[in-house]
């Protein structure tokens, strides 16, 4: 498995630009029918792509997210293993961190409950992109890899990267251009320029390995079942 994937960092970057006094507030009546409910795994034969494919299909779906891509995002955090905990506390299929599980009013022991553990993951997709407000009309892979930049390196240094595009005059939805100014955070003098709120950014080649690892196994998912 690659390095675990900075889903602390995403928190608290969210969680600057949507203050809530009440971390209870994410939840919503939705997932507390849906935290708790028995899942049973699926045998080998019966799924596609992982035991888990009825799961992560319906709680997606609930979400409006493609359960193919979080699927993919399972497959690179944890490998489909529901158990795991990392040795920074992140837990379960999506491997989410203690923090982010508190932000959306999950008991962090609750949290690599599979069916919590897909939901949080969703729930932070969704945040993430409402706040990267992508232009409509942007192609699909730009879109996808911009959010999954997003959910690995931080939403504030792919903010950064997207201000630092629009102040130089290039499209702030192109993946490659943003990818080239979080690989420019890690200069003095591009991390310290006017527009850049969260600093210096020394991650962008992991980032950018996450996002083709994630989309490589998405296309493939999406080659061997249909939506």
């Amino acid at each position: 498995m690659l390095k675990k994937t900075a889903l602390a960092f995403a928190f608290l970057t969210i969680s600057t630009a949507f203050r809530c006094s009440d971390p209870g507030a994410f939840r919503s009546a939705e997932q507390s029918e849906r935290v708790g409910n028995a899942y049973s795994l699926l045998l080998e034969g019966e799924y596609v792509i992982s035991a888990y494919d009825e799961l992560i299909r319906d709680i997606s779906e609930q979400e409006g997210h493609d359960w193919r891509l979080l699927s993919a995002i399972a497959y690179h955090e944890s490998r489909f293993r529901s158990h795991l905990v990392s040795r920074r506390g992140a837990r379960g299929l999506m491997q989410i961190m203690p923090s982010v599980a508190r932000q959306f009013g999950i008991p962090v022991a609750e949290a690599a409950d599979p069916v919590a553990n897909v939901w949080l993951a969703n729930k932070l997709l969704s945040r993430i992109m409402e706040a990267l407000r992508i232009a409509a009309g942007t192609p699909d892979e730009d879109r996808m890899s911009i959010v999954l930049a997003s959910y690995n390196g931080g939403l504030g240094h792919v903010c950064d990267a997207r201000r630092l595009a629009r102040f130089y005059g290039e499209n702030p939805d192109s993946w490659e251009v943003v990818k080239r100014y979080l690989k420019l955070k890690s200069l003095p003098e591009y991390y310290t320029h006017e527009v850049v709120e969260c600093g210096r950014f020394a991650g962008s080649r992991q980032t950018a390995a996450y996002v083709d690892d994630v989309l490589g196994h998405y296309k493939k998912y999406c080659s061997m079942v249909g939506r």
